[in-house]
């Protein structure tokens, strides 16, 4: 009796082990919890409310539609840190940090990058600005639109692409594994874009590196998410580009390329371009000397238990 019953401990005890570490749950078991939390959010919302959004104009519908997946990805978020005994801030997204100045040195930066780049087109003869397109308060009008609009892109896209996903298999896996895993599903994200090809879809990846680079180096998504933002916002609205195959009225420049599509990234607008695949280079290794600390994620991370 003696034996039977330590035998079927020993077996209760290395059954446990395939979901248990030294630290709780394993990270791939918290990751299934939580896709199946989002599945169920998705469903919902495909049930009661997108019906309730058709009679919306495209514009609205599409802004809608990102917050409202925005929110599935924080409720989930939530919900996996109530069951982690964690908050949203540990998955990069502190709401006290919130348009503090990281966030404004990610948006300098990234308006600056755009222009570096655009500029060097035009010096190569590739690209010109043209002429203002706009006039009077349009130009407050579109230019505070599409801020908005932006900011509510860039916040849904890097949490979902870089918050809780990346944090749990960061701590099943490691972080660069990780952040390749998920840069790679970021660049997929960008295929059905209009006119894509290889050279935008490698960028996309890129970016998705470099943006897990500024959350590593700054400490959370806010530098990332107003680089994203003023990137976005510097091609949709100020120098009226492309942006992923896009291109939407109310910009302020009436610009234009002219050359190649690998140089250019033609309809694809400059992130389909190989100067831009340069930029991400020269933008990676340059920061690596002003952002010098890793800050994220803040927890010890270990491998060897999950």
């Amino acid at each position: 009796m003696t034996g039977t019953g330590s035998t079927t401990r020993s077996g209760d005890l290395s059954l446990r082990r395939y979901f248990y570490g030294t630290d709780g749950l394993r990270a791939g078991w918290r990751l299934l919890i939580f896709v199946a939390i989002l599945e169920i959010l998705f469903g919902f919302n495909k049930l009661l409310v997108n019906p309730l959004m058709r009679g919306l104009d495209d514009v609205t519908q599409y802004l809608a539609r990102d917050v409202l997946d925005f929110l599935d990805f924080l409720l989930a978020s939530w919900i996996m840190a109530r069951i982690e005994k964690r908050t949203i801030a540990d998955y990069g997204l502190p709401w006290r940090r919130s348009f503090r100045r990281q966030f404004w040195q990610g948006a300098v930066l990234g308006f600056s990058s755009l222009t570096v780049l655009l500029v060097l087109m035009r010096a190569m003869g590739l690209f010109y600005f043209g002429k203002v397109a706009l006039h009077g308060a349009e130009i407050l009008q579109f230019a505070g639109f599409f801020a908005l609009a932006f900011l509510i892109v860039a916040v849904r896209e890097e949490f979902r692409y870089r918050g809780y996903g990346l944090f749990t298999l960061t701590d099943g896996i490691g972080f660069w594994p990780a952040v390749l895993v998920l840069a790679v599903l970021f660049g997929y994200g960008h295929i059905g874009n209009s006119g894509e090809a290889w050279v935008g879809i490698l960028n996309a990846v890129l970016g998705g590196l470099f943006f897990c680079f500024l959350l590593r180096r700054s400490g959370d998504l806010w530098m990332p998410i107003g680089f994203h933002l003023t990137w976005d916002w510097g091609q949709t609205y100020f120098y009226g580009v492309p942006n992923s195959g896009e291109v939407l009225p109310g910009h302020l420049f009436n610009s234009q390329f002219s050359g190649p599509a690998w140089l250019t990234g033609a309809s694809v607008g400059p992130e389909g371009s190989l100067l831009c695949t340069l930029l991400l280079v020269v933008l990676f290794f340059s920061l690596r000397h002003w952002l010098r600390e890793t800050k994220y994620p803040k927890v010890q991370e270990s491998t060897s238990s999950r």
